[in-house]
């Protein structure tokens, strides 16, 4: 059973039933991945912890989960990259400002790493999984001072694909931060590093003692940067890692992604890789 949760303004607000929410501005990323800036109508904001996720409806479509991507402490609007990918997602990209849709959540256990003060961070995306990471990457930049060596490792499979570029450009320039991006396939302009996202540990010093990884990334990249974060001698229980695709109600009631006993919407979908080893779909 899903219990009813009350916002900031004290009001009940059911699991089932979506809140409104407005488009407040729409920025293209690439020819298939936009950014959307929403705002809830109700004036209560969406509380979310990092790497949570939300239900989004167009009326007459469907509905969708897709990982919030913004701040987890900006209150004020909350922050969506979308792929074109399906009926839901292409409804959506025909969507601009003032334009409303339903939301419900957020879902999911989330991952903070205020939690782990004190430690270091290795954060490792590919492709869009970058957009479900950034809320974490955003939480230890706003609080530099209490984490140890931050390292953020990036890769895509080409330069038009690369998303959140102002971000991008913000990292590399901070001296307080490792950040190191790749490619698959270089264009005649790029100067950076070119191959899978793995050959960028080779550049990186990893103190496994003290070093906690979150990789989220398609399934491929997910294995392969695994395996490597492993050799650096990172232990399984300190290895972060999301099972989102499995997603469908978000509720725990349509059984979609049951992997097991385990409802990946309502226990995960950020587990350790200790834990994923043990579920069905687990390397």
């Amino acid at each position: 059973m899903v219990d009813k949760t009350s916002n900031t303004n004290g009001q009940v607000i059911s699991p089932y039933v979506p809140r409104m929410a407005r488009i407040i501005s729409v920025q293209q990323f690439t020819p298939r991945e936009k950014l959307f800036r929403l705002a809830m109508e109700d004036g209560a904001g969406l509380s979310v912890l990092p790497m949570q996720f939300v239900q989004v409806s167009v009326f007459g479509v469907g509905e969708a989960p897709i990982s919030v991507c913004s701040s987890s402490s900006n209150k004020d609007y909350f922050e969506l990259c979308v792929r074109a990918v399906g009926a839901l997602t292409n409804a959506l990209h025909k969507m601009g400002p003032e334009d409303r849709l339903g939301v419900r959540g957020p879902y999911g256990n989330g991952f903070d790493p205020l939690l782990y003060q004190g430690m270091d961070f290795l954060v490792v995306a590919g492709g869009l999984g970058l957009a479900p990471v950034r809320p974490v990457i955003l939480r230890l930049l706003e609080n530099r001072a209490k984490f140890g060596k931050v390292t953020i490792l990036y890769g895509a499979r080409n330069p038009a694909e690369l998303l959140f570029k102002d971000d991008l450009k913000e990292w590399s320039e901070r001296q307080d931060i490792e950040f190191l991006v790749t490619v698959d396939r270089p264009d005649e302009g790029w100067e950076g590093n070119v191959g899978v996202i793995t050959t960028l540990y080779r550049k990186v010093r990893i103190s496994p003692v003290n070093t906690l990884a979150v990789i989220v990334g398609p399934p491929v990249m997910f294995k392969f940067a695994v395996l490597e974060t492993l050799s650096c001698g990172v232990p399984e229980h300190r290895i972060i890692c999301s099972l989102e695709r499995k997603m469908r109600c978000g509720v725990g009631k349509c059984g979609h992604c049951q992997i097991r006993n385990v409802y990946v919407c309502r226990s995960g979908p950020v587990f350790t890789y200790e834990q994923v080893k043990r579920l069905r779909e687990g390397i």
